[in-house]
């Protein structure tokens, strides 16, 4: 699978046979994470409504944009700065334990999040941070 990297998050590309779209139903597009998926969740997001400003210390989170558009944030690992990119329907990422995190809405949207341990077994599943301050 293509990954690039967006600070220490990495995007994740696709696969996609091209007959599943050159055959007239539509188009398969699949994604083969490197960690087991222990637990996934699906997240409705209201416009400008943030979810994130954490890291997960026990467990690596993939990430999956379903519907709408969304900001995503994290720290660049050379300069420290918070940073921001833009993702829509079919982006997918993934963030390392450790690595601070948030997701703003731009539109309405829908995402899945898959996680490496599940939530209830994690010893310290979330830890808060100001990655976008004065958050309501």
């Amino acid at each position: 699978m293509e990954k690039s990297k967006f600070g220490e998050i990495e995007i994740l590309m696709p696969n996609c046979n091209p007959t599943t779209i050159t055959d007239g139903r539509g188009a398969i597009f699949s994604w083969v994470p490197e960690d087991a998926i222990k637990e996934f969740t699906m997240l409705f997001f209201s416009p400008g409504k943030v979810r994130g400003n954490h890291y997960h210390p026990d467990f690596t989170e993939y990430f999956l944009v379903v519907d709408g558009e969304v900001a995503l944030f994290t720290i660049d690992p050379v300069t420290r700065e918070q940073i921001v990119m833009l993702c829509g329907k079919g982006f997918c990422f993934r963030t390392p334990r450790g690595i601070p995190h948030a997701v703003q809405a731009i539109s309405s949207a829908t995402c899945i999040s898959f996680i490496t341990l599940p939530w209830d077994e994690a010893e310290n599943p979330i830890i808060y941070t100001d990655l976008i301050p004065n958050v309501s």
